[in-house]
């Protein structure tokens, strides 16, 4: 299911954030399978939010690091970091020669009000989480980085800096885009409590057993 892009602005594409859509480029869609629903519109809300064990560890361990919210644009540092994640994440899979042209069609919105958030060692890029900025939250639309340094967790890590940044804007929730809970490399939202998920028409709280 998808917006038109010719009609989308920003307006609209935050209506359709609080129904469980997400943005890729200039695209803003739903998955709408006729017999499967295993995509799950997820949001974490932010004051609710509590470390755990994990998170801290995570965030002792890069502490080191200095958090950047930077208006998106393409640069010559995010692009080389950019295709350094892809070759090693999904090498012969189409995806791992990115252009400069594939970059931002894929990560710039022409209407978006997108932001990356850099985790940088001095001036060394290491991550970056590419964030809209919507009118009740924030959004995690795409992230990448070093991947010689997996020892890091800067995935994990980019996701504790944004709800950080979410609540320093005074917003109440991060969006994390669709959990599927039987993927091995999406099943992980799961691990954010407390999680509320789009049910069709409303959202609403997961159990959760820690």
């Amino acid at each position: 299911m998808f917006a038109d892009p010719a009609v989308t602005d920003s307006a609209l594409y935050d209506r359709l954030a609080r129904l469980g859509f997400r943005r890729s480029g200039s695209h803003v869609y739903r998955p709408a399978c006729t017999h499967c629903n295993a995509c799950v519109p997820v949001r974490i809300p932010v004051t609710a939010f509590q470390l755990r064990r994990r998170d801290r560890r995570c965030l002792k361990h890069n502490a080191d690091l200095t958090t950047h919210l930077v208006k998106a644009q393409f640069s010559e540092q995010a692009y080389a970091l950019y295709c350094t994640y892809l070759a090693a994440r999904h090498p012969g899979g189409g995806m791992d020669k990115p252009t400069p042209e594939q970059f931002s069609q894929f990560l710039l919105g022409n209407w978006s009000d997108t932001w990356f958030l850099e985790l940088r060692l001095d001036e060394r890029l290491l991550a970056v989480a590419v964030t809209d900025q919507l009118e009740d939250g924030l959004s995690a639309v795409y992230s990448f980085y070093d991947p010689a340094l997996s020892e890091r967790g800067l995935g994990h890590a980019s996701i504790l800096r944004q709800i950080e940044a979410t609540r320093d804007m005074g917003l109440p929730y991060l969006y994390l885009g669709y959990w599927i809970e039987a993927s091995r490399k999406m099943a992980y939202k799961g691990d954010y409590r407390p999680l509320e998920a789009w049910r069709g028409d409303h959202w609403k709280a997961l159990p959760y057993s820690p």
